[in-house]
């Protein structure tokens, strides 16, 4: 992974750890609870908390990428023997912190005060699976659920995936499972972009994502559950390129997203009438769903909104102020990237299709940049070169000509052959050892007496 992936990804990181503090309307007390909660989760300080929201408020996402990367420090500055101490001091107490952890080992006289860095022990609990994270996770009791509802829109989108009804869609007209994809906000229980897709992958999340934004807003928050279709570094990316704070279920905790799990029982009515249609196409099938939508769902009395409004009132009358960006940053937030191999015919493959990258990064791994929507441009990035789009592989019913050199590998001009020259002044200074070993067997034989 090269350093600017790697920044990016750290970027995401930062941005969804500082999101909860960067939401709208907040209020200082709010927002202290917040970042002592984030310090004793993380093992940060509030200082660095504080140095995160200045660098994101003064540059955005691009101030959360860290500087020098190359200039860190090594992991590997603690021993594994005080490896495995703060491991046991953390499995003895789970709720202990990094910097508690830390003194703890430096009073037993384990280490040497300052020899341990924070980061540096964060980084390598995590790496064990012993983050504060996965600690809660396991040792976390099941609490029950209470009902929650957001007062304004926009405020946290909730979104499931249903399996829906098999079509003649697949190969030779074979049935074929489609599955519907749905975005609710949470205060209006408004549909905010819902369709039926004909494959079960991470992309169709980002459709119905994407088309949810253009229409509505950019949301403050999304929840979705731990499927692997939602938990994906592509998803976080999007989430933190636009301020998005992203978050997911508990395990097995299902009853917490109950407003869409509620919307899928209701698209349970929908199913049974549509089977009378018997709908051919996809297309089909999602146009009968917006009109049952609209007519049987959004514009019907909902008895959880007030005065019984319907979703869709209750959506277009709210006061709070849509966050709308340039299409060009949304398709920014959704690109994709993905690590290929140039051949030797200087080409990579790349979803079933062959683009041309070019002779001088044979046999290197290069980045290719894409929006999922449209894969008839690609952008090849590779380290410090400028990114640059790479064309379609077209073959004719002649050979290319071969293209020129680069100046930097043609055949420079010689007066001679170095190699012949070093070789004869090697075999000169063996030739001068061998005439002085020689000589000194002279030297010794006159030397002795004769018997």
């Amino acid at each position: 992974m090269n350093n600017e992936k790697k920044a990016e990804e750290v970027a995401a990181e930062r941005m969804q750890l500082i999101s909860p503090l960067v939401a709208e309307g907040i209020d200082p007390g709010k927002a202290k609870e917040l970042k002592k909660a984030i310090c004793e989760q993380t093992g940060l300080s509030e200082r660095t908390l504080r140095r995160y929201l200045s660098a994101y408020r003064t540059d955005g996402f691009a101030g959360l990428r860290p500087q020098g990367m190359g200039k860190r420090r090594s992991a590997e500055a603690i021993t594994p023997y005080l490896l495995e101490q703060a491991i046991l001091l953390r499995r003895e107490v789970p709720s202990r912190s990094v910097a508690q952890i830390i003194q703890i080992l430096e009073w037993e006289g384990l280490a040497k005060p300052g020899e341990i860095k924070r980061s540096t022990l964060q980084e390598k609990l995590m790496e064990r699976g012993y983050s504060t994270r996965h600690m809660r996770l396991y040792s976390t009791a099941g609490l029950a659920a209470r009902r929650f509802q957001h007062k304004q829109r926009n405020r946290l989108w909730q979104s499931d995936i249903k399996f829906g009804p098999y079509l003649p869609i697949g190969e030779g007209g074979a049935n074929k499972q489609v599955y519907l994809v749905a975005f609710i906000d949470d205060a209006t229980r408004y549909v905010l972009h819902a369709a039926f897709y004909p494959t079960l992958d991470q992309t169709i999340v980002e459709d119905c994502f994407r088309y949810a934004i253009q229409t509505s807003g950019v949301p403050e928050s999304v929840y979705f559950d731990n499927g692997k279709q939602f938990r994906t570094k592509s998803m976080t990316r999007t989430c933190a390129k636009l301020g998005i704070r992203l978050r997911f279920t508990r395990p097995y905790a299902a009853e917490s997203k109950g407003k869409i799990e509620r919307f899928n029982r209701v698209i349970d009515s929908f199913l049974a009438e549509v089977m009378l249609e018997k709908p051919q196409t996809l297309d089909q099938l999602n146009e009968l769903f917006q009109v049952w939508l609209t007519e049987c769902y959004q514009t019907k009395p909902h008895s959880a909104l007030d005065d019984s409004s319907s979703p869709q009132v209750a959506f277009r009358s709210d006061s709070t102020p849509l966050r709308l960006v340039e299409e060009s940053i949304i398709a920014d937030a959704f690109l994709h990237s993905e690590s290929r191999k140039v051949d030797k015919a200087g080409c990579i493959s790349f979803m079933g299709k062959k683009y041309e990258v070019g002779l001088p990064f044979i046999g290197h791994r290069v980045e290719v940049v894409y929006d999922p929507r449209d894969i008839s441009t690609i952008t090849i990035e590779y380290g410090n070169h400028t990114p640059w789009q790479a064309k379609e592989l077209t073959i004719g019913e002649w050979a290319g000509q071969r293209p020129s050199l680069p100046s930097t590998i043609e055949t420079v001009s010689a007066n001679g052959s170095r190699l012949l020259v070093a070789a004869e002044k090697k075999n000169q200074v063996r030739k001068e050892r061998q005439t002085r070993a020689v000589s000194f067997r002279k030297m010794r034989e006159e030397a002795q007496p004769d018997v």
